[in-house]
């Protein structure tokens, strides 16, 4: 069960370290296994697409099959329970309302002597969402993946899943994906799905980004096809992190803890508390509200591994604590959150007070969900519009512009040896 930590006397337990050892996996043979099936989808098409969803889904499927139909739409829609989809449209609403604030704009300015300087933005062409198939089927990470797209204003956005049973894909996710305003949706999971939206096979059209959750064969092969595409971001094991004081309420933090180590065997849960009652009373509503969790076995094993209680002096300590370990998610429930916001320096996603539950981060609050994990909030930011938009730089100058900074143009060149790049104005000017 789930450790109490008193760092009061200064010493370090080692759980900063524990922590930080649950992003270093060892790929390996997944290496190895993934770079084969990316190679060849890349190399073979719908042919190694159709082959591989064969060999790990146990799904027979013909090249006109990899397309999810309208009329499978139309079927998953009469399955899905109607105050399950009024509460996916409630959650789009809110989650397109929220990235609507973060859109950028073009802009130019002018100088006296004619230079017009400027950035033009524009949204990428086509976008690819991964959503993992089986237990792990998560129609909120569809909506967070689609609508800052769609909110960006991106061409076209695809969907790649796995097949279920009879090649039939989750109604849930088929729905949610057409409310969320994808457009193209296909039966193909695993690595191999991940390569056929890098590489575009005759069937499936090639991407200029990919985003969403997957397991060690998906992150790896969005590492390797990098560069090919872009991608959102690695992601780590999740975690949560709790900043409490004597007002907080244990029953809701225990709550909040759980609702993480429920996760992975790999999620972290940590509270961090000046309370040293708060501290066991916690650990008290752990091992209660535990019993009745279905996730028992992962739970307990997820906290036993890498959940901690820790008891530090008073919320200065505290805030160290947070900036040190970068949490995923943050929540702060003590008396007076927002004067302690200014002291977080790292952290994906804040909900602030006792009834700003993490939970409602993962569904219908609006901010993304798809965050920075494992320590990497110190430099990464939650999925966001940013994110499917791209940047050009304009440049324009009269010749009595250039002539003003020829001299200086000529003079960077030639120190770096670039007699060309010198020449390139120098023959603007020759009589």
């Amino acid at each position: 069960m789930i450790k109490i930590i008193d760092l009061r006397d200064g010493r370090d337990s080692g759980i900063f370290e524990k922590l930080a050892s649950r992003s270093q996996i060892e790929y390996g043979d997944v290496l190895r296994r993934v770079e084969d099936i990316v190679g060849n989808v890349k190399k073979e098409g719908n042919s190694a697409v159709i082959k591989y969803t064969e060999m790990f889904d146990k799904v027979s499927l013909k090249e006109e099959e990899l397309k999810v139909t309208p009329e499978e739409i139309e079927e998953a829609y009469g399955k899905v329970d109607r105050n399950l989809l009024e509460a996916i449209r409630k959650a789009r609403k809110n989650i397109e309302k929220f990235h609507e604030k973060q859109k950028e704009k073009s802009w130019f300015s002018t100088e006296d002597d004619g230079v017009i300087l400027g950035q033009l933005v524009r949204p990428i062409e086509v976008m690819g969402i991964y959503v993992p198939g089986g237990t792990a089927a998560y129609p909120s990470s569809v909506l967070m993946c689609a609508m800052p797209a769609k909110v960006a204003g991106v061409g076209k956005i695809i969907m790649a899943t796995p097949p279920g049973e009879g090649g039939k894909v989750n109604p849930v996710i088929l729905v949610t994906a057409c409310e969320a305003g994808v457009e193209e949706i296909y039966k193909v999971g695993g690595a191999q799905g991940v390569a056929a939206m890098a590489f575009g096979t005759e069937t499936i059209p090639k991407v200029d980004k990919i985003v969403g959750p997957g397991n060690i064969y998906v992150a790896t092969a969005k590492r390797i096809v990098y560069g090919y595409c872009d991608i959102d971001m690695i992601a780590g094991p999740s975690e949560i992190m709790v900043v409490a004081d004597d007002t907080a309420e244990p029953a809701f933090v225990a709550a909040d803890l759980l609702s993480q180590a429920e996760h992975d065997e790999l999620a972290s849960s940590v509270l961090v508390t000046t309370s040293e009652d708060i501290a066991k009373s916690v650990k008290g509503e752990i091992e209660k509200q535990a019993e009745r969790q279905p996730r028992k076995e992962m739970i307990l094993k997820s906290l036993e591994n890498y959940g901690a209680i820790i008891i530090v002096d008073n919320l200065d300590s505290a805030a160290e604590v947070v900036n040190r370990i970068a949490p995923e998610h943050l929540e702060l429930c003590i008396e007076d959150p927002f004067s302690f916001l200014g002291s977080v320096k790292n952290a994906g996603a804040i909900f602030l007070g006792n009834y700003s539950t993490e939970s409602l981060g993962d569904y219908i609050a609006g901010p993304n969900h798809v965050l920075p994990t494992s320590g990497t909030a110190r430099f990464f930011s939650p999925l966001n519009v940013s994110d499917f938009i791209k940047k050009s730089s304009i440049i324009s100058y009269t010749r009595k512009a250039l002539e003003k900074v020829k001299d200086d143009v000529i003079l960077f060149a030639e120190s770096e040896g670039l007699k060309a790049h010198a020449d390139a104005v120098r023959v603007r000017f020759e009589e």
